[in-house]
């Protein structure tokens, strides 16, 4: 989304990978690893990781083979860069020169992408942390903080949690955190102040999953988007920001979720929804209406 934002497509290239995860060693029955692979056009279809659900294609459209090394795996450019740490994460800025990751924590690849290139940048003017204005650092900061804990991770700790007690308190700290985002989005144009910032990009990401994937798959159902006019309008208002729509596939979102935790979706049933990003390509945003002073 950074990378869009910015204009840097044409500079730093960029590669989706299969998103339903798979054996990263299939040939090992010791090694019972399972992540991201790359997409194999023509390929066999393939089930999830405990051979039931699909069949899902070797490529959904945009999956490509790894441009560096024809790796198979993810798991293989990180061995390839001396990483064998087993956490084979994404996203991956990879540096083509010295053949190593340079970066693979998202906070950090995003901070890069804000500054690091803007001399390559066609929007170079596009500061998501102005470092010089103290007060707005300190609003971005304490937002990332809480709105990581509380709802970037807070999803996770609903989704994952193993028992009721657990999920009964995750629930309640997203649900007061979601609550506290709407309460400061209606008097806020953005979730740090007047200015659109890289804390936007963190919520936003979390917020357009919401809905589809979080609400059922995660159990995060004591809210939605689509029923606070608040939120949607805050959504809206960033994806259509130059670039961003064409960074957001929904299908391969889901297909994600809900087939790569086994334990959670046995048969790897993709449930429906109501079209959320349809919703955000309908109507106005209405933001700059209900903030005329504020800069958009």
């Amino acid at each position: 989304m950074v990378r869009a934002l910015k204009g840097l497509e044409e500079v730093i290239g960029l590669t989706y990978v299969h998103p339903v995860w798979q054996r990263t060693r299939p040939e090992d029955p010791s090694d019972a690893h399972c992540g991201w692979v790359f997409g194999e056009e023509g390929g066999t279809p393939f089930a999830n990781t405990e051979g039931r659900g699909g069949p899902f294609p070797a490529a959904f459209k945009g999956n490509e083979p790894d441009p560096v090394q024809g790796s198979r795996t993810l798991r293989d450019l990180y061995e390839l860069a001396g990483d064998q740490g087993g956490k084979y994460s994404v996203p991956v800025l990879w540096d083509l020169e010295k053949n190593t990751i340079v970066n693979n924590e998202s906070a950090e690849v995003l901070r890069m992408l804000n500054s690091e290139f803007n001399k390559f940048a066609k929007h170079s003017e596009l500061n998501l942390r102005p470092e010089g204005d103290t007060k707005l650092i300190a609003e971005i900061d304490a937002a990332n903080e809480w709105i990581y804990s509380a709802i970037n991770n807070g999803v996770y700790r609903c989704g994952f949690a193993t028992s009721q007690l657990a999920y009964d308190e995750a629930i309640v700290v997203l649900t007061d955190a979601f609550d506290r985002v709407e309460d400061i989005l209606s008097r806020r144009r953005y979730i740090a102040g007047d200015h659109f910032t890289e804390a936007d990009v963190r919520l936003f990401s979390t917020l357009v999953r919401f809905d589809e994937v979080y609400t059922v798959y995660f159990k995060c159902n004591t809210r939605s988007v689509a029923t606070s006019p608040v939120l949607m309008g805050y959504c809206r208002e960033i994806y259509r920001m130059p670039g961003v729509a064409e960074t957001i596939n929904m299908e391969q979102i889901k297909y994600h979720y809900y087939t790569s935790h086994p334990m959670l979706n046995s048969y790897s049933i993709v449930a429906k929804g109501r079209d959320f990003v349809g919703m955000l390509k309908e109507g106005e945003h209405g933001r700059e209406r209900v903030f005329e002073n504020t800069p958009a």
